[in-house]
């Protein structure tokens, strides 16, 4: 990397926009907030992605088609994230290093596993991401931030969409269980 010539706002501060009418301390919160979101929503693109290069089996083209969609949604929320952590006056999570250390879900290991295994755990993650939208919707509405709660209420509708999709694929059929036979 090239030698750096300065800083233009250091990582962790936040310097509330007068503009937005948001007190320094709400402002404080809601970037906190946001991201914690940004960096497990990253969490969740990782593993999308890995589970869309690695699937296999009778389902291949439609699965392999529906995570790679999945992936890109999640890429599009941590965009809309970063920018409006930005908007507010914060600094986005960018590096892996901190994206890793300050999501709240837990990663899959490196690991391949079968396709199901890796949709329940997409599943799990998706479960986790799902509560804390809900829980930092309360937090902005509460604090006035009408705009970022709505962002997320958007997001969740498509979490939501996504993790109902990955449920329809768990069930069980002809093609993949034997007991579906029985």
């Amino acid at each position: 990397m090239s030698q750096k010539q300065s800083t233009l706002k250091q990582a962790g501060t936040v310097e509330a926009s007068e503009a937005l009418r948001l007190e320094q301390e709400k402002v404080e919160q809601i970037v906190d907030a946001l991201n914690a979101d940004l960096a497990n929503v990253y969490v969740l693109y990782h593993q999308l992605r890995k589970h869309h290069w690695n699937v296999e089996g009778a389902e291949f083209r439609d699965l392999h088609l529906f995570l790679g969609e999945a992936a890109e949604e999640a890429e599009e929320a941590a965009d809309e994230l970063a920018e409006r952590v930005q908007a507010l006056g914060g600094v986005p999570h960018a590096s892996a290093a901190t994206l890793e250390s300050e999501a709240t879900v837990e990663p899959e290991d490196e690991d391949v596993y079968d396709i199901r295994t890796s949709l329940a755990n997409d599943v799990e993650v998706y479960g986790e991401i799902i509560e804390s939208a809900r829980s930092h919707i309360e937090l902005t509405e509460g604090l006035g931030d009408h705009a970022s709660a709505q962002m997320l209420r958007e997001q969740l509708v498509e979490l939501e969409d996504a993790v109902h999709h990955i449920e329809h694929y768990l069930e069980d059929d002809t093609l993949v269980t034997e007991s579906a036979m029985q």
